[in-house]
């Protein structure tokens, strides 16, 4: 008997569709220069780099809002 060769196609994703799931949005930030260095030293600390520290901590926020506030019609501003 000889080996069978099996092949496993994927199906094609349009470029839209593949690029929409493996990028991260890009958003531009103005920081002050003291929050900025504030932000640079913590993100050292942490061992991070600005740009992680800062998703980093944008990410901590929307989860406690969501624990907070979970089943809250708005949350006040």
């Amino acid at each position: 008997m000889s080996p069978r060769t099996v092949r496993v196609t994927e199906e094609p994703m349009d470029e839209e569709k593949k690029q929409r799931n493996t990028t991260k949005k890009q958003v531009p930030l103005r920081l002050s220069p003291s929050l900025y260095a504030e932000l640079m030293q913590w993100a050292e600390t942490d061992f991070r780099s600005l740009n992680g520290q800062i998703e980093y901590l944008l990410t901590e926020c929307v989860k406690k809002r969501r624990g907070d506030g979970e089943g809250k019609q708005g949350a006040s501003r």
